[in-house]
């Protein structure tokens, strides 16, 4: 019986104490997760770093730069250990988590390349109760300046609606750059020039930006510091044309019953005057749908200037339409809707053929809505021309064409209620007045001239 008993008593104590140096001597290290906005820092920056042990539970962290070989810690923590030496306790904290300013003024760090380094250490009693370490780091770039930028153009006239460019070099390579026009920005590029420190900008004013708008060439550099430059212009506003369009019921029963908009044309059945409220959904919501994407098709655009000279016009053709004129739609005597034409239409013979206004890649061609069959025209640096209304295209996506070569037919396709040309051209993601580039004076004065400039600049 004692003898059983003792037994017992031996099993009693041996197997909490087997179950304890087994729990207390795993060998699962920490797991961290270091959070960092980009490989490049600046003084703004701030480091996240998670840090987990579910077994054992965490004792102590260490964050610091190591730069030429001198040690900054960021931060440092100690965990309570103190229920770990009792036998049914569990982990006191198994995770943790730190958003760590980098302050370089406060540390005395500078810029250039250093190490962000983390080390955790857990509660396992191996490594003689030091605990399983988990060690991590980072190289990192230290980046505290801003880039430097100079305008090297300096006469930037711009009217309401039309567009303009800007050059300027950057002091650092890999920088993204551009000009922000009140809360757009157009991005520039280096490739105009040999020196890839000078970037050239076409940026715009859409028809609702007049005088009081603000520009700025901004540079960002890899580590986001920013710098934000004002240079010299001269903005002209401008007065658009207003035009009264009667939509007919003629209009209405030959255009509206065949537009394909889908399921949406169920909603309209049940309306008091359906091809009515029809026309009215596409003129807002497929309108803007159409524009958009049409506009989103400028950033397959190459850095490479592939035009010259002024861009063609529609030969022997009519002016119907002109570039932002306000429409307002009138049905029965009534306004029903109002819209901006951000184009110019024009017309002359049915089918006519249609040129490409300059040189450039067919970037679009297909059927787009309101537009109807369309074709756009990557000229480089985010200028592209629109086609719309074609009765046939002619070319294709990936096409390279030449100024004149036939691209297609005048038609009514889409919205269109007679056979014409709506063409445009696009800076990056807004429309503008397309007369400014039929115009060899204004093209020299704001574009060439500029470019030629700066190519005899040493060093350019």
């Amino acid at each position: 019986m004692l003898k059983t008993l003792s037994r017992l008593l031996i099993l009693l104590i041996f197997i909490p104490v087997a179950w304890l140096l087994v729990l207390r001597l795993e060998g699962g290290k920490p797991e961290i997760l270091l959070d960092l906005p980009s490989v490049y820092l600046n003084k703004d920056h701030r480091v996240s770093v998670s840090v987990e042990d579910a077994k054992s539970g965490l004792r102590r962290i260490v964050v610091s730069i190591v730069q030429a070989g001198s040690e900054t810690v960021l931060l440092e923590k100690e965990y309570d250990t103190a229920a770990f030496f009792f036998l049914l306790s569990g982990p006191e904290t198994v995770t943790d988590s730190f958003d760590i300013p980098v302050d370089l003024l406060k540390h005395g760090i500078k810029d250039g390349e250093a190490v962000i380094r983390v080390t955790a250490s857990d509660l396992s009693w191996r490594g003689w109760n030091r605990g399983n370490v988990t060690h991590k780091e980072q190289a990192v770039i230290i980046d505290s300046v801003p880039p430097r930028v100079d305008v090297l153009t300096t006469r930037h006239n711009i009217e309401q609606g039309g567009a303009g460019l800007v050059i300027y070099q950057v002091s650092e390579d890999n920088i993204r750059s551009g000009v922000q026009v009140g809360d757009n920005f157009f991005p520039g590029h280096p490739g105009l020039f040999d020196n890839q420190q000078i970037h050239a900008a076409f940026f715009a004013l859409d028809y609702t930006q007049g005088s009081g708008t603000r520009l700025a060439v901004v540079a960002k550099d890899q580590a986001g510091n920013t710098t934000r430059k004002g240079f010299y212009h001269y903005i002209r506003d401008k007065v658009f044309q207003k035009d009264t369009l009667n939509i007919s019921k003629g209009f209405l029963e030959s255009k509206i019953p065949d537009f394909d908009i889908g399921d949406e044309n169920q909603r309209f059945q049940a309306a008091d005057d359906p091809l009515l409220e029809k026309f009215l959904y596409i003129n807002r919501t497929v309108r803007k749908n159409n524009v958009d994407r049409l506009l989103g098709v400028s950033s397959a655009t190459e850095n490479k200037m592939h035009w010259s000279g002024r861009f063609l016009r529609m030969e022997g053709a009519a002016k119907r339409a002109g570039f932002a004129d306000h429409r307002t739609y009138l049905s029965g005597g009534r306004e029903i809707d109002r819209a901006v034409h951000l184009g110019i239409d024009l017309a002359s013979t049915a089918h006519a053929p249609i040129a490409a206004a300059n040189t450039g890649r067919v970037i679009f061609a297909q059927f787009e809505g309101i537009f109807g069959n369309s074709v756009v025209i990557d000229h480089g640096f985010g200028l592209c021309s629109l086609y719309s209304h074609l009765s046939q295209i002619r070319v294709s996506t990936g096409d390279m064409v030449q100024k004149g070569d036939i691209i297609g037919l005048s038609g009514l396709t889409g919205l269109a209620g007679g056979d014409h040309l709506h063409f445009s051209m696009i800076v990056h993601n807004v429309f503008v007045n397309p007369v400014e580039w039929w115009d060899d004076t204004w093209i020299n004065n704001n574009i060439t001239s500029k470019i030629d400039t700066i190519r005899q600049l040493p060093n350019h």
